[in-house]
């Protein structure tokens, strides 16, 4: 009779509980379309801004892994062969020299991030909501790539002067197109480094998307805590 009773009164407690959770869960506030959309925008927006700080350091692409610019993919014949001529600590100064120009580059770019963030429709929004785990950052690259490219492009270009990359590059081109029965390269360094700076800032942003949607101590605000709970 005691274990009947017990049993009976640990079955009525879970009742009670279900049905406490049940009309948490019927009165809770459901989130406005206005929620929804101002809480993916302070997302992209938190994103954006935490890539730009980290790209634009000092060594910030040439010390991530994830991120770093390395020599140009179609000179890679050109790199083995030089390294074997024993010029690798060249080969590392050029390979700097392009990763400072990016992180010069990055500094510029925010306010393009911004202007897409405020275009963003409530549609756009929900759909970023139920998307997969780098949904915003994918309309972000949809809505900017361009832009980003006619914007960082001409800083590249100017970073590369600043930062004496010809000045690295030149003599490894140079030593190599003496070497005999090797093929000429040389590569749009301006494209080359512009393609990979947009390329590395995306990855940190949606490194960024992707700790806000599964870690909750990184939506740092109460808006971003209540879209993504």
């Amino acid at each position: 009779m005691l274990c009947l009773s017990l049993g009976s009164m640990a079955q009525i407690n879970l009742l009670k509980s279900a049905s406490l959770q049940a009309k948490q869960l019927l009165n809770a506030p459901e989130l406005s379309k206005e929620e929804v959309s101002k809480g993916l925008k302070e997302a992209l927006v938190v994103g954006a801004d935490n890539a730009i700080k980290i790209a634009s350091a000092k060594d910030g692409f040439y010390a991530n892994k994830a991120i770093q610019i390395p020599f140009p993919d179609e000179a890679e014949k050109m790199k083995i062969t030089l390294q074997k001529a024993g010029m690798q600590s060249q080969i590392i100064a050029f390979e700097k020299s392009i990763n400072s120009a990016a992180e010069l580059a990055a500094k510029e770019v925010f306010v393009i991030f911004v202007d897409a963030v405020t275009t963003m429709s409530i549609k756009d929004a929900f759909s970023i909501l139920k998307g997969d785990n780098t949904a915003a950052t994918n309309y972000l690259k949809k809505q900017t790539s361009i832009q980003l490219y006619a914007k960082i492009k001409p800083i590249v270009k100017g970073a590369i002067q600043q930062v004496e990359v010809t000045k690295y590059w030149n003599p490894l081109v140079k030593t190599y197109n003496t070497i005999p029965f090797t093929k000429t390269v040389n590569p749009e360094l301006e494209d080359y480094v512009t393609n990979k700076t947009i390329e590395g800032i995306f990855v940190l942003i949606a490194n960024k998307e992707q700790e806000i949607r599964s870690n909750p101590s990184a939506r740092n605000s109460e808006l971003l805590k209540k879209v993504f709970k």
